[in-house]
């Protein structure tokens, strides 16, 4: 489940994880941006690491982490070792997603250059070569996995980089849509020697969604659905997703 921390408050984000991760829930998840996505462009709005390691203590069951955070508005080594933290906080339940980012007024309001997407791409690989690299030098290392997420769905660069270095990847669109790039994203990992059985496929369906059977999400080659949810944190639809697990 992913909860949306704009238009809301720390409060009502606390309450909504916790009763989510009550529930059994597989994975709880914040995205991160500086401003709202939605609504009003100037409302509330909460960021995105703080909250995973707030949600990281107040929880016991569900995976945390980010959906996903772009690599630009932090030093990727200190992105490392705050995940690390993090994990431990939670006892080894973080995830640690990453992308190439797209909000361009998040990077010019807080003072990062907003480079091209070409661009993006190209340093965002370099990012995930620092995380992995800081992530076996630090001490203690993480308790858990922590799986690396890249999320993103470009079929030339991003889909290979998850190929070659993530343990999951999330996609956003229709069913249709993730079939057709989970298959792109097979070939790749066929073109880098990569067993794709070993990255765990990941389908975000945003809160404006009715969402559909788990059966038909499975049949489309998704293995995890994460569905957003918004204040007031109506909880309906993830108990009828968690009714059809299994």
């Amino acid at each position: 489940m992913n909860l949306l921390p704009e238009h809301t408050s720390a409060t009502a984000l606390r309450e909504a994880w916790r009763a989510a991760d009550a529930m059994g829930v597989d994975s709880l998840w914040i995205w991160d941006h500086f401003f709202p996505v939605t609504g009003d462009p100037d409302g509330t709005s909460f960021e995105c690491w703080a909250l995973v390691a707030a949600m990281a203590a107040d929880t016991a069951r569900a995976t945390v982490g980010s959906l996903v955070s772009a690599y630009g508005y932090r030093n990727p080594d200190l992105l490392a070792d705050m995940a690390r933290t993090v994990d431990h906080v939670s006892g080894g339940r973080a995830v640690l997603g990453l992308g190439a980012g797209w909000m361009q007024r998040d990077y010019e309001a807080y003072g990062y250059e907003f480079p091209p997407d070409g661009a993006r791409l190209r340093e965002l690989e370099a990012a995930l070569v620092r995380v992995r690299d800081r992530l076996a030098l630090l001490r203690p290392p993480p308790i858990g996995p922590m799986p690396l997420m890249v999320g993103g769905a470009g079929e030339k660069v991003t889909l290979r980089l998850v190929a070659q270095y993530a343990d999951m990847w999330n996609c956003t669109g229709s069913v249709e849509e993730f079939q057709r790039k989970n298959a792109v994203l097979d070939d790749w990992c066929a073109r880098v020697g990569r067993d794709p059985a070993s990255i765990e496929r990941t389908l975000s369906v945003f809160a404006e969604e009715a969402p559909l059977a788990l059966s038909t999400y499975a049949e489309a080659g998704a293995q995890h659905v994460i569905r957003s949810v918004r204040d007031p944190f109506d909880l309906g639809d993830v108990s009828r997703l968690l009714d059809q697990r299994g």
